[in-house]
């Protein structure tokens, strides 16, 4: 935080990209979860879509490749983090807002158009990772109106023997502070990001779209692969 701080304010968009994500990948080491990486490689830019478990999420997309996120707006009026994510090129949502979400729209089409990643969770909130919520479409209309793809990551947390494990989860009535006990109570978790083949929005719609990552994302979850296990990799 004192890093980010200090030196955010006075480096480029890619230096501070690559602090983030040397400070991700130090944050999950601390909690004790190594992440596991699968499947094809990200496309540059894209917008990401996942399904989303716990607030460690944002931290193992990060640790992958350094990504805006997009967040409700009250989340910039919160002590230090609202400034964090700030600094951190997050774009804030105001919801129910039509002339607002044109804005938003606009900031997150220019991110792609500047070769980033923009990271979505088009659930709108959390579960505890075994399934996967209705996919809310409007928050891929902007990769269809700049015409960049959308690219789908399966978040899940597992043991190291490969069972499902809720220790990261943050839904329901938790609190960060019941999740962060949770997830240091358990010996080792880990994050697997099984990262799918990018899709072109050129000639479709975002309602299908959203059901084909919704679709794909759910079967991973439900039913890893013995392949896709025996690929994996843990993320240097």
């Amino acid at each position: 935080m004192l890093t980010t701080a200090l030196v955010f304010p006075w480096v480029s968009l890619d230096r501070r990209g690559r602090l983030r994500q040397r400070w991700s990948k130090g944050l999950l080491a601390l909690l004790g979860i190594v992440p596991r990486i699968s499947g094809t490689e990200l496309a540059r830019p894209a917008l990401l879509i996942a399904n989303h478990v716990s607030w460690v999420d944002i931290f193992a997309i990060n640790a992958l490749s350094p990504s805006a996120f997009v967040s409700k707006a009250d989340v910039r009026q919160w002590p230090i983090i609202g400034w964090l994510a700030a600094m951190n090129e997050t774009v804030f949502l105001q919801r129910g807002s039509r002339g607002h979400a044109h804005i938003i729209n606009a900031e997150i089409a220019t991110r792609m158009a500047a070769g980033r990643h923009v990271a979505v969770f088009p659930e709108g909130t959390t579960t505890d990772g075994s399934h996967v919520q209705h996919f809310h479409a409007a928050l891929l209309q902007p990769a269809i109106a700049a015409g960049q793809p959308v690219q789908a990551l399966a978040v899940c947390y597992r043991t190291p023997d490969g069972t499902f494990t809720r220790a990261a989860a943050y839904d329901g009535d938790l609190s960060v502070l019941d999740s962060l006990k949770a997830i240091i109570a358990t010996p080792r978790i880990e994050v697997h990001l099984h990262v799918l083949p990018a899709t072109s929005t050129t000639d479709t719609n975002r309602r299908v779209i959203a059901a084909q990552a919704h679709a794909a994302i759910g079967a991973h979850i439900a039913q890893p692969g013995v392949a896709d296990i025996a690929r994996e990799r843990e993320a240097a």
